[in-house]
């Protein structure tokens, strides 16, 4: 008998990704979210948007030059076709959001807060310009001249910039052209203006700039000025030097600096924009009909929109989004000694961070601590996290980071933070050679009588107070003898990266590693349902991830699926699966943007009544699975576990921020007749009743 053919049709990740992104504007449109929000997520929705051309169209591009056979196994199809289909939806994509940020301007108008041009000024507000510029914006104005002679200045990635064209009126033939750098950094993008009383006027930096142009170029005698903004994208991704000779630090830092040669992906401008000037620009980019050339509206660089300035009536915070304590969490224990008697599941943004920092603030300062172990891949600006660590090395203890220097946009901040630890005495641990350590450990040993006690956590998101306050993430704080084993273990592998990772991470009991075991052992579960489905019996899979798109996994779902396994999926991004006519059960996948991104990885596996779950730090991802150094940890205590079996079930039962995922990537909402459930609410209102 032949054997079945497996279904081999996947959802390319960046279209699918372009899909997530959809999710995203859809929340910006949404009339019941609160304005403010909307604008924020059109500011989160443009930043995704610049970091896929850097990263994910670059790749593409990059792969024209491969070999198209191989090209479509890694891209699961040929990279022209899906970077004809990348356009024709981000054209799609551009025009709502042009659409919604109309349509947000009117509410904002409602609530009477403006956005006012440089050429809408009222006389008191004119003489605001003038001094505002003088006095705060000046000295961080380079006007660049532009001639045919001369190559272009360098133009930075991320930055804003008005292309000036300025012309004489007694020359009618001749125009000069200028560019300035928009100085968002040292100026920020909004200033508030003057304005009648119950108004609210806003004006861009870039206007200020604008109205200020006779003043800057005075010297030439210009009396016609017309000044549009850019901004081009560059491809994010750099080589590593792989000299020998060279260490880690000096080859992440060389990749830095080159960083900024990346070749230009996107150049975006204001569609009024002089065209010689367009033309110009696009010929001194040496950009060509196949790179990403799209006139737009006035303002570009909308991210900063996400750092809007309060102006709006004051929105109350619903009592939903307010963290609070964990209940054994009280005050009136030591963190330390909770958790040497209990594990404790932290749930973010619901549950307050304090706990994390406080652990380590303890620590620091416990003479019974020896030494702290940590993981770290992102961290906050003026991180209280580092600063326990650093105030723990200062009072004896031996401290050792894992710091991940290739945290992508992270890195130049990452390094500054190895410089600090080391003139501290941290020692600064640089993992493995071409790995990223992703995950998220930390071991405390302490002496008590003689006796050595571990504890510490593992965590499905960054150290990070700040993305804590809005990234939904779990923790698992503990002290169980077979994690803090587990954890010693992948500390060893990462203070001796020269060593088989397989043979010093052999025998973990409770953590699933990556890229040693995690995919077997997620295969090995699936395997499992498989069996108890075609016997007859219950079988079921929960998998909450950010991103699905292993292929291999996928087809192991497939399987699943065929056999008739219930397998539900709330997967926030990236999804690559597919539906089929002939799956006894259909996969049912949802995706859920809200207010809080939804960060946390959860497996569930049935397990013939056993019901195993894990907390991990990995995505569905060839990248996770085979090419970083991530943790997924078995939750043994029986409380925590009916606890996140909860929360994954309110989810599944979302029917306000849930879309469905399905073959055609349309986004629609899950409908139900039943009463509304929000998740992200349900979830603090489920979390909050256990704290009465």
């Amino acid at each position: 008998m032949a054997k079945k053919k497996m279904i081999k049709k996947f959802i390319p990740r960046d279209i699918s990704w372009l899909s997530f992104n959809g999710r995203v504007l859809q929340e910006a449109a949404d009339n019941t979210v609160p304005l403010s929000e909307r604008i924020k997520f059109l500011g989160i929705f443009s930043n995704n948007m610049d970091e896929f051309f850097r990263v994910r169209v670059a790749g593409l591009k990059r792969a024209l030059a491969f070999n198209q056979k191989e090209a479509k196994e890694i891209f699961y199809e040929t990279p022209q076709s899906i970077l004809d289909e990348l356009y024709e939806r981000i054209i799609k994509q551009q025009d709502k959001f042009d659409e919604t940020w109309r349509e947000v301007q009117v509410e904002m108008a409602k609530q009477k807060v403006y956005i006012k041009s440089f050429a809408d000024l009222n006389p008191q507000q004119q003489r605001f310009v003038k001094h505002y510029y003088e006095d705060e914006v000046e000295s961080n104005v380079i006007p660049l001249m532009l001639d045919d002679m001369r190559p272009i200045p360098y133009l930075r990635d991320k930055s804003l910039y008005l292309g000036i064209a300025m012309r004489k009126r007694d020359w009618e033939y001749e125009t000069k052209y200028a560019l300035i750098e928009v100085p968002t950094q040292g100026n920020g993008r909004f200033i508030l203006l003057p304005a009648p009383k119950g108004e609210k006027h806003v004006i861009l930096l870039e206007d200020i700039i604008k109205f200020n142009l006779p003043y800057i170029f005075s010297f030439f005698g210009f009396d016609t000025f017309e000044a549009h903004a850019f901004k081009i994208t560059k491809d994010a991704e750099f080589d590593i030097d792989n000299d020998i000779n060279t260490t880690l630090v000096e080859k992440i830092t060389k990749g830095v600096k080159n960083r900024r040669k990346g070749k230009p992906t996107r150049f975006v401008f204001d569609k009024e924009m002089d065209s010689s000037l367009v033309e110009f620009l696009i010929k001194k980019l040496n950009l060509s009909k196949k790179d990403s050339i799209i006139p737009g509206q006035k303002i570009h660089n909308f991210k900063h929109f996400m750092d809007f300035p309060k102006v709006f009536k004051t929105e109350e915070k619903a009592k939903e989004r307010i963290p609070f304590y964990h209940p054994d969490f009280d005050g009136k224990q030591r963190i330390s000694d909770v958790l040497i008697k209990k594990d404790v599941l932290l749930s973010f943004p619901y549950h307050s961070f304090v706990p994390m920092i406080d652990l380590l603030r303890e620590s620091a300062m416990d003479p019974d601590v020896k030494s702290i172990h940590i993981a770290i891949y992102r961290m906050a600006e003026n991180s209280k996290i580092a600063n326990a660590l650093v105030n723990a090395a200062r009072n004896g203890k031996e401290v050792v980071v894992m710091l991940e220097l290739r945290a992508r946009f992270d890195e130049e901040h990452n390094l500054d933070w190895k410089e600090r630890f080391e003139m501290e005495g941290i020692t600064v641990l640089l993992g493995i050679p071409d790995k990223k350590v992703h995950a998220k450990l930390c071991i405390i040993k302490k002496r008590i009588e003689n006796k050595t006690v571990q504890y510490g956590f593992v965590s499905t998101g960054n150290i990070n107070e700040k993305t804590a306050k809005f990234y939904g993430d779990y923790c698992l704080m503990t002290s169980n003898r077979t994690i803090m084993a587990d954890i010693n273990k992948v500390f060893a592998a990462l203070k001796k990266p020269k060593v088989d990772l397989a043979l010093t991470l052999a025998n973990c009991k409770n953590l699933m590693v990556c890229p040693t075991s995690m995919r077997n052992a997620i295969v090995a579960y699936i395997d499992k349902e498989i069996a108890e489905a075609k016997a007859g019996k219950k079988a079921h899979i929960i998998v909450k991830i950010n991103s699905l798109s292993d292929k291999h996994l996928i087809r192991k779902l497939y399987e699943a699926a065929l056999v008739g396994v219930k397998v539900e999926l709330i997967v926030r991004g990236i999804y690559c699966a597919v539906n089929d006519k002939k799956f006894k059960q259909p996969l049912k996948a949802i995706s859920i943007v809200d207010e809080y991104l939804e960060h946390a990885r959860v497996m569930y596996f049935y397990a013939a009544g056993k019901e195993h779950v894990y907390i991990s730090s990995a995505d569905w991802m060839p990248r996770n699975l085979d090419h970083r150094i991530e943790a997924a940890v078995r939750i043994i205590n029986k409380k925590i576990k009916t606890e996140l079996i909860d929360m994954l079930h309110i989810q599944l039962k979302d029917n306000v921020k849930a879309r469905i995922l399905n073959n055609e990537l349309d986004n629609a909402y899950v409908e139900s007749g039943k009463k509304d459930i929000r998740s992200q609410v349900e979830l603090h209102r489920y979390l909050k009743g256990k704290t009465l």
